[in-house]
């Protein structure tokens, strides 16, 4: 295991809103959420934002600013971590012919998907490496797209954190390394469990870990009944944690969590129990590379 277990919640996701009422909505909601879990251990947070109307996802701007502005004034050395994962899903209007965009689509420029991050500049923001089928569309990702959004984050001196959704994922983070696109040896999620990606299984993780450049850092998380098996696996493989109601509503079988404190609290304990320390921002910052 790590010297020192980082643990990122991650607070509300863009996927279809849950039935857990907990689950954060608003920007304030969002932040108060956030600073909770940071209270409880969590050294990153990563955001989304969602409409406070629909509670669909949501890009806007003025949202990110408010919540990452109460973050910030509650708690400001935890680490920022804002997605750039909206912009990329692709809904046909035809299934069986799949050339023309239909209701739902979201194909943004690079230079949309990394505006907030590029205004509010956080520490971290993700870098969704993946091609694939997921929540009944499909997410497009190429390798232009990546390397522009690589290249504007770096050069507003954010570190991308690079989510890899299935093997061939971390073949083309490997590339984009080598073209200098992105540093090495860098910072991995495995997105583990979701639709038509990577299994969450010991196997899978363990590949997915030897497929990283030496010396990179990374976390394994699972979705639903995975979070916690798969937060654990990560762990003892040598990574770190992710939890939060993005990937998992629940604490135990059948009960919601009552918020993302709860699930980030018994994440601490779990690894307590396996003898592991968690990090605190500052620690984190270390580990992970941050200036």
């Amino acid at each position: 295991m790590q010297e020192a277990i980082v643990i990122t919640c991650a607070l509300t996701g863009a996927g279809p809103l849950s039935k857990n009422p907990a689950q954060p909505v608003t920007p304030r909601q969002i932040a108060e959420s956030g600073l909770a879990a940071a209270e409880a251990g969590a050294a990153i947070l990563h955001v989304h934002v969602r409409d406070p109307k629909t509670g669909e996802f949501s890009a806007d701007l003025g949202y990110y600013e408010e919540a990452v502005g109460l973050i910030r004034e509650g708690n400001p050395e935890v680490i920022l971590n804002l997605t750039t994962g909206l912009g990329s899903g692709f809904y046909p209007k035809d299934a069986l012919l799949p050339v023309e965009a239909g209701p739902g689509t979201h194909i943004w420029t690079p230079e949309r998907r990394v505006e907030h991050v590029l205004k509010l500049r956080p520490e971290i923001c993700t870098l969704d490496l993946v091609t694939a089928q997921v929540f009944g569309g499909i997410v497009i990702s190429t390798e232009p797209v990546l390397t522009r959004m690589a290249t504007l984050v770096r050069e507003a001196g954010v570190k991308p954190e690079i989510e890899l959704f299935d093997s061939g994922d971390a073949v083309l983070a490997r590339h984009l390394i080598a073209k200098g696109a992105l540093d090495g040896p860098g910072l991995y999620s495995f997105v583990m469990g979701l639709n038509y990606t990577m299994p969450a299984t010991t196997e899978t993780m363990l590949h997915m870990r030897n497929l990283l450049p030496e010396g990179a850092q990374w976390q394994g998380f699972g979705i639903g009944r995975d979070q916690f098996p798969m937060a654990m696996q990560s762990a003892l493989l040598g990574g770190h944690v992710r939890v939060g109601m993005e990937d998992n509503v629940f604490i135990s079988k059948g009960r919601f969590a009552a918020s993302n404190a709860e699930l980030v609290g018994k994440a601490r304990r779990m690894l307590a129990d396996l003898g592991a320390n968690v990090a605190s921002p500052a620690e984190a910052r270390r580990i992970i590379g941050l200036a």
